[in-house]
């Protein structure tokens, strides 16, 4: 019996094979057992992209709090990716400053929730608590709404809406990187510095410098050289004051000031590419490990010179792609929010090649 199993095994297994019509249906692999078709299961209903909105098809509004230091170009990309998959017109609007400006961005956004084309916002929410209105004005309008980036976890409706974004505590990797590299190096004593300007608001930033903070001290504890440090990240933790609308100069005197910085972290895309540009200026490169937020082209420079010992990715491009991509789900499909956390990469002297020069991650 065992024989005859396995002779007609043998006879099945060469029949397959000997058969190309069986393994392969015009040059590609078989269809599934059974006659399924994938190409009418893939198939869009009736109706898919009949959104009945006001110009006969869809438009989304991308808003965010700075545009004029780079960080929001690969979200602008992606978002504009998702819009030609998908067929949607996507605007892109935002403050022109190069630092932090949510006031200027609420009022683009009040603009935009009363215009009749919008089918769909997308924004940025950096300060907790002010975009509630903003939120409850677009939905009177018949807008949704998604955030990206910036988390704002007290924002109306924020079960409701969906968010793309990297967690402030994925920072944690940097402060913890920081601190091995003192230890790596055998550094032993000095100041290791977080600067940053709470006067932008903007809780992602703040979180964010707690987050390494707290863990450049857990790791320095851990190997018992806490005490051999000044580890200051300013009043609660969320910053030494600098200020940001002359990040460099500011960071070249707070290192002038101490004397002995012999680390420093950077917490957006405002104090990290100044950072690079105050430990060049001091010709410290390689004597401070130094570490930010961020891949832009200041940061990918700043690896490559030893002026930035490394630097944390988030993904700019998802957190442009998906909330397209959502919002679009939200109103063909009617899926309820999904948020997505874009999470962290940290990227040294030894990665920054592989990162390319439009920093999509």
């Amino acid at each position: 019996m065992k024989k005859f199993v396995c002779s007609v095994s043998a006879i099945a297994l060469a029949a397959l094979f000997s058969n190309p019509a069986s393994s392969q249906d015009n040059g590609t692999v078989s269809k599934a057992v059974g006659g399924y078709s994938f190409e009418d299961a893939a198939k869009e209903a009736p109706g898919t992209k009949d959104f009945h909105s006001a110009d006969g098809h869809l438009t989304f509004a991308i808003v965010t709090h700075t545009a004029g230091n780079g960080f929001f170009d690969p979200v602008y990309v992606g978002a504009t990716v998702a819009g030609n998959m998908i067929g949607a017109k996507i605007l892109l609007l935002g403050s022109e400053s190069p630092t932090d400006d949510p006031a200027r961005e609420i009022e683009i956004l009040n603009q935009i929730i009363q215009d009749p084309t919008i089918d769909g916002l997308i924004m940025t929410t950096p300060q907790a608590g002010a975009y509630d209105d903003i939120v409850k004005a677009a939905y009177k309008n018949g807008i949704p709404v998604a955030t990206t980036n910036s988390f704002d976890g007290g924002i109306h409706d924020r079960l409701g809406i969906s968010h793309t974004g990297q967690d402030a505590s994925a920072a944690a990797i940097a402060g913890a990187a920081l601190a091995k590299c003192l230890m790596d190096n055998g550094v032993e004593k000095g100041s290791i510095i977080f600067p940053s300007d709470t006067a932008m608001g903007n809780i992602e930033v703040n979180n964010r410098v707690t987050a390494a903070y707290n863990a450049t001290v857990g790791a320095l504890k851990a190997a018992g050289k806490l005490d051999n440090f000044k580890v200051d990240a300013g009043p609660e933790s969320v910053g030494v004051p600098a200020d940001m609308n002359d990040p460099v100069n500011s960071i070249i005197g707070l290192i002038e000031q101490r004397g002995d910085v012999v680390g420093a972290f950077a917490g957006n895309n405002v104090f990290t590419p100044a950072l690079v540009k105050a430990i060049a200026q001091l010709k410290m490169g390689g004597k401070i490990c130094s570490y930010g937020f961020d891949l832009g082209p200041a940061q990918q420079e700043g690896m490559k010179s030893g002026d930035l010992t490394g630097a944390l990715g988030q993904q700019p491009f998802l957190q442009g792609f998906w909330p397209v991509m959502q919002l679009y789900l939200q109103i063909d499909r009617g899926i309820s929010a999904a948020n997505l956390d874009t999470r962290a990469q940290l990227v040294t002297k030894d990665s920054v090649g592989n990162v390319g020069k439009r920093f999509e991650n």
